[in-house]
C-alpha cells in the first residue's frame, strides 16, 4: 500500500474522489480514505496544516495501515530561482530548519534522539517521480526540501533557510512526516509543486497559485502511480 498525504484538502480532495472501492476512517480526527487508484491499493489523508498535525497522520497511517511507502504531496515556496510557479522540488532530504539547540552547541536543524539533520529519502521513489515528471514536460529540481511552522513570505527569510540548509524550497509538513517515517522504518517521499516563487511577494503568489499548484502535483501522482 502506499501512503499519500497532504496538509488541504485542495491538495488530496481529487485524489479521494478518484479512489475505487473506497473506505473512509477517522483516526486521531483525521479523516483516512483507502481504495485502489491506477492499480495500486492506496490511502490517501488530509493531515492539516503544520508540522504536529503532519507527524500525528503519519504515525497513525503507518499503525493503520501499514504502507510500503508515504509520500507528502502539495504546494511549497520556492528558495531558489531554479524552481518557478508550478515546476516540481522533489526532495532528496528533509530539515527542519525551525529545530533549533544551538546553544547547546549542536548543529541547527539536528534532531535529538536520532541526531541527523537532513533524513534521506528513498531513492526509487525519488527517480521514478524524477522520471514521470520528465515525462510530463514539467521542469523539476531534485534537492532539501526545508519545512518549519511558519509560512515563509519574505526574500531575506528565504534567503537564510537557504543559505543554512542548501534547501530548494520550504513548506510546513514534509520533514516532520519524514522524521516520523525515519524513526517507524518506512520509505518516503516529498513532492511539491512551486505556488510562491522565490521573491518579496509570495503571499501574493500563494494567493494566486495555490489551487493550480496543488493540481499540477496531483498530476505527476497520477503518473506515478500508474508506473509504479
Amino acid at each position: 500500500m502506499i501512503g499519500i498525504i497532504g496538509a488541504m484538502e485542495k491538495e488530496t480532495s481529487q485524489l479521494k474522489a478518484m479512489l475505487s472501492d473506497a473506505h473512509t476512517q477517522v483516526i486521531s480526527g483525521i479523516e483516512f480514505v483507502d481504495g485502489t487508484l491506477f492499480s495500486q491499493r492506496v490511502v490517501v489523508a488530509t493531515c492539516g496544516v503544520g508540522k504536529v498535525f503532519a507527524a500525528i497522520c503519519a504515525e497513525a497511517m503507518i499503525l493503520r495501515y501499514a504502507p510500503e511507502l508515504i509520500i507528502n504531496t502539495g504546494v511549497a515556496g520556492s528558495l531558489t530561482s531554479a524552481l518557478g510557479i508550478t515546476d516540481i522540488a522533489i526532495a532528496d532530504a528533509v530539515v527542519q530548519h525551525d529545530m533549533d539547540t544551538t546553544p547547546l552547541g549542536d548543529p541547527k536543524g539536528l534532531l535529538s534522539g536520532i541526531n541527523i539533520v537532513n533524513i534521506p529519502t528513498s531513492q526509487k521513489a525519488v527517480d521514478l517521480l524524477k522520471n514521470c515528471i520528465e515525462a510530463l514536460g514539467i521542469h523539476t529540481v531534485i534537492g532539501k526540501i526545508a519545512s518549519g511552522d511558519q509560512f515563509v513570505d519574505s526574500r531575506q527569510a528565504k534567503n537564510k533557510i537557504a543559505e543554512e540548509f542548501d534547501a530548494i524550497a520550504c513548506e510546513m509538513e514534509g520533514a516532520s512526516i519524514g522524521h516520523v517515517c525515519y524513526v517507524n522504518g518506512v520509505d518516503f517521499a516529498v513532492l511539491r509543486a512551486i505556488s510562491d516563487s522565490f521573491d518579496d511577494e509570495s503571499s501574493l503568489d500563494y494567493a494566486k497559485f495555490v489551487t493550480i499548484a496543488a493540481e499540477q502535483a496531483v498530476r505527476v501522482l497520477c503518473e506515478f502511480l500508474k508506473s509504479y
